[in-house]
Parts: structure tokens; sequence; C-alpha cells
């Protein structure tokens, strides 16, 4: 029996179990999702996309589904306090794939809505209608998979010309006895003028395997502005499939970043479609990976209209027999006139066995553009390490060094200031083979 056919069954066996607790809303979007899944399937590793990331043995493995939405014993309240100095963020919790409620009062500006997907999809639908899934409709057979299985994640709602004044904090912390599949869902809307910034933390607490597919869907209107800067640290067992789908509005601005410091297996996806001149997007992406670790950063910036800047720097730092994927594309289309356009892909490999497989793609047909893309793969500058050995730095010091100015560029554009001091210190120890956690936090051991 193949994997899909697995979770076909699973599915027609269980369809009441898992769509009883939802909104109509997700469960109408769950059909459509369900039809397409059994006609694509998983994606296979001969589609170019999936070339160095093959999906279908992930889900082969025995992973048990919170199908009933058994209560998980945690209150990540209690056990996880992120006191990074000065950070002052406001703070979200999702366990596993389902939101943790609020504890506690926790002022947000008027015309900003944080909480429950299911939840707001069941109390007011029409709110959420024009947006839930109308970007992920036209993913990959993982998306589908998602939509059909998931049952709640998180909203954000900003109203127009609305502000949110702290950065808000999810952290999506992983928490089971058995090994276990996880669908999330996030569902982020900016109306005109809104502005808002988020930090997206993964963590694990026990060390079974785990499976997180995770689907977000941004919407950013026009003159809006959102930062998103995800950050993984779970460890060799996890695998994180996730897949981001940006719209963007005229005049509005997107900046995202992606850092993976430990991880298992990890795919992350970025379609962001600019449809309204304008429109900006810079995306960073660092990933240091060591052992066996896999990491893919697979990227579409499409430039429908004309009049847009996307810049785009992924870095990766590989050692042992880990692996490193950039798969990167920009799509001018042929009314994107007057686009400026610049991909940039640089990587480390510190040792012989370890692998990185670089894509960069263009795709233009406008003729009144600036655009360009290249990608580097090396070793650490021998003459540098010989320079610094030479006024007395040891040999191990001065590679650390080199290391981290590497990864310095990446960690340098994000906009939160506690956040960037913070990574650069959790970066160097991750150069250094030190374990590290958050000052008061009992779930990074």
């Amino acid at each position: 029996m193949s994997n899909e056919q697995e979770y076909i069954e699973l599915f027609d066996n269980n369809r009441m179990l898992i769509e009883e607790p939802c909104a109509e809303l997700l469960n109408r979007e769950r059909g459509k999702a369900y039809v397409a899944f059994k006609a694509m399937g998983f994606p296979s590793g001969k589609s170019e996309q999936y070339r160095y990331t093959d999906v279908r043995p992930i889900f082969s493995e025995n992973y048990g589904m919170n199908l009933g939405r058994l209560n998980v014993p945690i209150n990540p309240r209690e056990i996880f306090s992120c006191d990074v100095p000065n950070l002052h963020t406001h703070q979200e919790y999702i366990v596993n794939d389902t939101y943790f409620p609020k504890g506690g009062a926790d002022s947000l500006p008027e015309g900003v809505i944080i909480g429950s997907l299911n939840e707001f999809a069941t109390k007011n639908p029409s709110l959420l209608d024009p947006y839930y899934n109308t970007l992920a409709q036209g993913g990959d057979g993982v998306t589908m998979f998602n939509t059909t299985f998931v049952q709640d994640g998180l909203l954000l709602f900003v109203s127009k010309n609305a502000c949110v004044d702290r950065t808000i904090q999810l952290m999506n912390v992983l928490r089971s006895n058995v090994d276990l599949l996880i669908n999330r869902r996030l569902l982020i809307v900016l109306e005109e003028g809104a502005q808002a910034s988020m930090l997206l933390c993964d963590h694990a607490v026990e060390k079974i395997k785990s499976l997180s597919v995770q689907v977000v869907e941004v919407f950013i209107g026009r003159n809006a502005r959102f930062d998103l800067c995800e950050l993984e640290e779970t460890h060799g067992l996890n695998v994180r499939l996730s897949q981001l789908f940006v719209k963007q509005e005229a005049g509005s601005s997107f900046n995202h970043t992606t850092i993976t410091l430990t991880n298992g297996l990890t795919r992350n996806s970025a379609h962001v479609s600019l449809v309204g001149e304008g429109a900006e997007v810079n995306m960073y992406g660092l990933a240091i990976s060591d052992k066996k670790q896999h990491i893919e950063n697979n990227t579409l910036v499409d430039h429908v209209v004309g009049c847009c800047n996307s810049n785009e720097l992924y870095k990766y730092v590989l050692d042992d027999e880990s692996k490193g994927v950039f798969s990167g594309k920009m799509l001018i289309r042929k009314d994107a006139q007057q686009t400026n356009s610049r991909q940039t892909n640089r990587n480390l490999c510190l040792t012989k066995s370890a692998r990185m497989y670089a894509q960069p793609q263009l795709e233009i047909y406008a003729d009144d553009v600036k655009c360009g893309h290249g990608s580097t793969v090396g070793q650490l500058d021998e003459n540098a390490l010989f320079y610094m050995q030479q006024r007395g730095i040891p040999a191990d010091e001065a590679k650390h060094l080199l290391m981290f100015a590497f990864a310095g560029e990446v960690i340098d554009a994000i906009k939160l200031d506690a956040l960037r001091e913070r990574l650069h210190i959790l970066v160097e120890k991750r150069f250094r083979g030190e374990l590290n956690r958050c000052q008061g936090c009992s779930l990074c051991k």
C-alpha cells in the first residue's frame, strides 16, 4: 500500500472525528484539498522541486496523529520563559498543532486579533473567508496534505493602519511521548497601512521522532509592513516541512529571515508574489548543519507587476556529513518592467564529506529589468587562517572567527536589536559546539 493510500484510508475512516471540532470554513477547504491530494499524492524525488529532498520516505514512518484533539499535559507558559534581555515580545504558544490559550491579561492595540485559527473561523468566518487557503490552494501534495488534516493553528489579523508595537513571539512547542505527526496552520493578514513583526520559534521537548508539516499564508496590504523571523532549535529526530505563501500589494514591505541552528531534516519553502507596484521583499537565510543533518531552502519570488524590488541572501555552513540545498527562482513576468532583483547564495563546506547543492534560477520575460544572481561553494580561506595564526590566534579560534564573520551578514539583517544580539551569541556557541538554552527555559536542554 502506498503512503498516500494509507493516509487516504485514515482520513476516510476518521473524517467525522477530524471535522467535528472544526469550523465549517476549515472543513470546506479540507474537502477540496482531500480531492486534490488523492489526485496528486506526495511529491516525488524525481520532480525538480524535490530533487534533493525526497519526502515520500518521510511519510512512510509510523507517526501518531492527535485527530481526537486529546489535551497535552503541558503548560508552556509555566515551563518556558524566553527572557532574552530587552526583547519585550508579545508571547503566544502552539503546543504541537493546537493553539494554547492566553493566560492572564496581555493587551493588544485596537484592531489586532491574535488567537486560535479554528476558534475565529467558527465565530467570524466572513472575516477569514477571503483569505484562508486562497494562496495555499495552488500548492503541492504536502500543502494539500496539511489542509486535509489540519484542525487548528494561529490567526494574526491586523486591521487597516493598526500597528503592533511589540514583536509577536510564537513558540511552537513539540511535546509527545510517542512519535508524532503535526499539522500546523498560520494565517496572517495585514490590511492597508498595517505594521507588525513576528518571531516564530520551533522547540522540541522530548527526544522522539516528530514530523511537523506547517503551512503559512501571509497577506500584506497596500503600504503595509511585515517582518517575519523563523528560528529552528530542535534535534536530530525532528523533520520540519514548512511552506510559506505571501501576497504583497502595492507599496508593501516584507522582510523574512529563516535561521536553522539545530535540526534533523528541514525543508523550508517560500513563495512570494509581488502583485502591486512598489512592493519590496528581502529574504535572508542561515543554516548551520553538522553530523548528518539536512537543510533545504526553496524560494520563488514572482514579480507579477513592474517597479518592484526583491533581494535574497542565503548562507550555509556545513560540517561532517551534512547536506545543504538552496533552490531559488526569480520569475519576472512580461508586465514586470523596471524590476530590480538580486539573489545571492554563499556556502562553506568544512569537510570533504559535506555536500551543498545550489540551483539559482532566473526566468525573465521583461526587457527593462535589473536582475542578477550568483552562488559560491568553498572552504575557509587558508591564507586568512594562516595570517591569524601568525598573530597568535589559535587555529580553532581562527576558524570560529571566520565562520562567525561569514554568518554575521545574515544576522545583521534582523531588525529587532535584542534578537540580533542574542543570535550573535547563539550562532557563536553553535559553532563552538556548546549547548545553549534561554535563561529560565526548561525546554532547551
